[in-house]
């Protein structure tokens, strides 16, 4: 199971020194994976800065770490450019870009950005596949029922050829959801309790079996808090979920009211109680 960890972008906000600096303590701990949060605009909207810019920084002061904006509200935004975007940061970072795919409940986002919130759905399907398309091929075309390409492409293409995506949804996604994941999706990111996974990751394996795909091919990604109401079980948690087959965690430091300068302590506290570069 690799082992990763969110950046605490809400509590060190514009603190670039302190991001750096967090982003790098991960790599140099052997962590897998940095996730950041995405939010454009939203009522209570949040101090967050947007991923993908975000990412093209941290891409520049790391090595080796993956990076995970999770989840890009895709439908919010343009598909084409958002093949751009992703594929600048991967040849920005060497290839480290993992892409968290979903489609949001705020109603209010959707209409700020010019985008219909009724047809998310659809809308993100054909978009992973557009955006799959745009990132192995130089030139496309596609006519679908919200983009059309006529011939042309972004260059340069990612390093990845495709750039893996994953899909995040609510806790015990529906039906429709675990069909997306199972056809299109690299992996997916749990909500759900691990009493629920099983039945949900039989689902989705179906789904991609029925899709000519191998189960196998399917990651899963929980995420374990180290702060907060549940610090005391964080370890028994992690346990749970190895058990349980995923193949990727995430570990917060957010959330639990650390000052700024406790982030990274905590971190190193967790990685080494957990021996990442083991995993």
């Amino acid at each position: 199971m690799k082992v990763g960890i969110s950046l605490p972008v809400r509590e060190l906000k514009d603190d670039l020194k302190a991001l750096k600096d967090f982003a790098q303590a991960a790599e140099e701990l052997g962590l897998n994976h940095l996730r950041v949060p995405d939010q454009v605009i939203r009522p209570g909207n949040g101090h967050l800065h947007e991923p993908m810019m975000l990412l093209a920084y941290i891409a520049a002061v790391t090595n080796n770490i993956e990076l995970v904006p999770s989840v890009i509200i895709s439908p919010t935004r343009q598909t084409a450019l958002l093949a751009k975007q992703a594929a600048s940061v991967d040849i920005m970072a060497g290839g480290r870009v993992r892409i968290g795919i979903g489609v949001g409940t705020s109603e209010e986002e959707y209409h700020a950005l010019g985008h219909d919130f009724h047809t998310r759905g659809q809308r993100v399907e054909e978009q992973m596949l557009l955006l799959k398309k745009l990132w192995t091929e130089e030139q496309v075309d596609f006519t679908g029922t919200f983009d059309a390409i006529p011939n042309v492409g972004i260059n340069p293409l990612p390093i990845q050829r495709p750039i893996p995506m994953w899909i995040g949804a609510s806790g015990v996604p529906k039906a429709s959801i675990r069909s997306r994941i199972g056809k299109l999706a690299d992996g997916w990111f749990v909500l759900a309790s691990p009493e629920e996974y099983p039945e949900i990751r039989d689902d989705i394996n179906q789904s991609a079996e029925e899709s000519g795909r191998s189960s196998r091919d399917i990651g899963a990604e929980a995420g374990v808090a180290v702060v907060g109401p549940r610090e005391s079980e964080w370890q028994d948690r992690v346990k749970g979920w190895q058990d349980a087959g995923l193949t990727h965690l995430c570990l917060r430091t957010l959330g639990g009211g650390l000052e700024q300068n406790q982030h990274i302590p905590t971190m190193q506290q967790a990685a080494g109680q957990l021996d990442v570069k083991g995993n």
